[in-house]
């Protein structure tokens, strides 16, 4: 489904990414593990269409998207592909339902779809009760959760996680990594998580090393 070849990235002097080969399959789950500084999240955030390499290509179920203009690329993010971040990056001043609904209104979703869409997802990931607290009222949990359904809400081919566990208790984090799984089972839903959780790593379907830019 994502085919990168050849992905180079440097900032100033200092090459990060030294030339990345990697293919990802549709419905698999795929964990980036390295030390700090091997370029982890550099690679996330250009699979992700966050940031561009200096080099190289990416193509995404055969379309070539890196280069893409600015406009191109986001319509391309905001429709196929979902975030999780380590601290969640809910809007403090929204609801969990309008953090929810925020990137299918973007996507030119009505206001009524959106809002019915979102609470399906809110209710399926336990939160009906949620709807209306804002995040500085939800559980460490809650708000990743939140973030969860925001990341599915557009039905993404893709979810890129940077430490989605990272912040959570030991109860949350198996939670949360239950609820990948599940959401591979029954929607196949292709994840990519940079992680340094050893038990998150361990189960998913493919653990790819990363150590001073490359893959090893």
């Amino acid at each position: 489904m994502i085919k990168v070849e050849n992905i180079k990235k440097s900032f100033g002097s200092l090459q990060v990414l030294k030339g990345i080969d990697l293919e990802i399959k549709e419905g698999e789950i795929v964990s980036i593990v390295g030390a700090s500084g091997a370029g982890k999240t550099t690679l996330l955030q250009i699979l992700g269409t966050l940031d561009t390499a200096d080099t190289g290509e990416i193509t995404f179920n055969g379309e070539r998207i890196d280069n893409l203009s600015e406009r191109e690329l986001s319509a391309f993010r905001n429709k196929n592909i979902g975030f999780i971040f380590q601290f969640h990056q809910l809007l403090p001043e929204f609801t969990a339902l309008e953090n929810v609904m925020i990137p299918a209104l973007i996507a030119g979703i009505s206001e009524k779809d959106a809002k019915l869409n979102s609470k399906r997802l809110l209710d399926y990931l336990g939160l009906s009760e949620r709807y209306e607290h804002k995040p500085n009222e939800l559980s460490g949990g809650e708000k990743q959760r939140v973030a969860v359904a925001r990341a599915l809400i557009n039905k993404p081919a893709v979810i890129f996680a940077d430490e989605p566990s990272g912040s959570l208790d030991t109860h949350n984090k198996e939670e949360l990594h239950r609820l990948f799984f599940q959401l591979r089972e029954e929607l196949n839903q292709t994840f990519v998580i940079v992680t340094h959780d050893e038990n998150l790593a361990t189960l998913s379907d493919r653990i790819i090393h990363m150590k001073d830019g490359i893959i090893i």
